[in-house]
């Protein structure tokens, strides 16, 4: 119960705050070649607790295979953080990753209002993001080349 009354408490807030497209864009991060958002900052974006929303995808764990949901290594971290501060932390456990399809799974477990805007516009900015690597493929191929040359 006290998980739903935290989300009902920021459902009122978020009501009032529309979160641009932009903004979630910049969550978006591709680790091993795929598109993802970390644990911490979904909950951010739905308005929970990380731990929260963890304990939610455990309790239902069989919703998240490994293409759905997966924990980041030290290394991966590395990356993430190898040109700027990490504000993660040492001692932490390393955090989990979704994907695109982990995301809209998290829609069947997290049933809140906010819950469910927030996948709406998750989902648009992944479709965004595609259609922009898309339609710019080209391009990048061409800045490749020139970077070998």
């Amino acid at each position: 119960m006290e998980e739903k009354e935290k989300i009902k408490s920021v459902t009122v807030v978020n009501e009032t705050t529309e979160l641009p497209m932009s903004s979630i864009q910049s969550y978006i991060r591709i680790i091993n070649g795929v598109q993802v958002i970390l644990d911490r900052d979904l909950a951010f974006l739905y308005g929970v607790e990380t731990g929260n929303l963890n304990k939610a995808v455990k309790r239902n764990i069989d919703r998240f295979p490994e293409d759905f949901m997966f924990q980041l290594t030290k290394e991966d971290m590395n990356l993430i953080f190898q040109n700027g501060t990490s504000s993660w932390g040492g001692t932490r456990k390393l955090p989990y990753a979704f994907t695109e399809s982990g995301i809209a799974m998290l829609s069947s477990v997290l049933r809140s209002k906010t819950a469910v805007e927030v996948n709406i516009r998750i989902m648009r900015a992944f479709t965004a993001m595609r259609q922009f690597l898309t339609a710019n493929a080209i391009v990048f191929q061409r800045l490749e080349s020139i970077e070998f040359h």
